[in-house]
């Protein structure tokens, strides 16, 4: 199974491809879209939308692992987020990619076995399991990996059809 994690922002959009088969992770490739402040935010979202674009016909996954967007401290950067969100899901989409969202404590205890980790102790799980050399930088990589090493832990088990895991099908999956 090959997993495209996603960690959604319109500064940074953290993007990891795994592949997971066997038991066994072998990390394809990472990195961030990143978007310049002054440039138009309009424009910022078309930059994300085409790199997204570009990853997923580059890497064809067969899943892409999200975090569900919540509101935790500041509200004027989650509308933001929010469309961010939109123009990755909208590429997810046109390129028949199921997408499955998972809670941040869902994302926790998928990676490190606990639900309550701090953001160390997940990256640095997903360094082990990855057998990467160090943390991706930036921190928007690394979650991104996360993701998508959560969702490979969570595909096909219990875990993915508690409450609070939504999976949007894919075109084909309506029929």
């Amino acid at each position: 199974m090959r997993v495209l994690g996603i960690d959604p922002g319109y500064a940074i959009v953290g993007w990891g491809v795994v592949d997971y088969a066997g038991g066994r992770f072998a990390p394809v490739a990472y990195g961030a879209v990143c978007t310049d402040k002054d440039t138009p935010f309009e424009q910022r979202l078309a930059q994300i939308y085409q790199d997204i674009c570009d990853i997923c016909r580059r890497y064809q996954p067969g899943a892409l692992s999200l975090e569900k967007l919540y509101y935790q401290h500041n509200q004027t950067t989650v509308i933001g987020v929010a469309e961010a969100r939109g123009v990755i899901l909208l590429a997810a989409a046109q390129y028949g990619i199921p997408v499955y969202e998972y809670t941040p404590m869902q994302i926790k205890q998928a990676v490190t076995g606990y639900g309550k980790a701090v953001k160390k102790q997940i990256q640095e799980m997903t360094r082990i399991l990855l057998h990467l050399p160090e943390i991706p930088r930036p921190d928007d990589t690394a979650d991104a990996l996360a993701m998508a090493v959560a969702h490979c832990h969570c595909a096909g088990n219990r875990l993915s059809r508690l409450p609070g895991v939504s999976r949007q099908p894919a075109a084909d999956d309506e029929r």
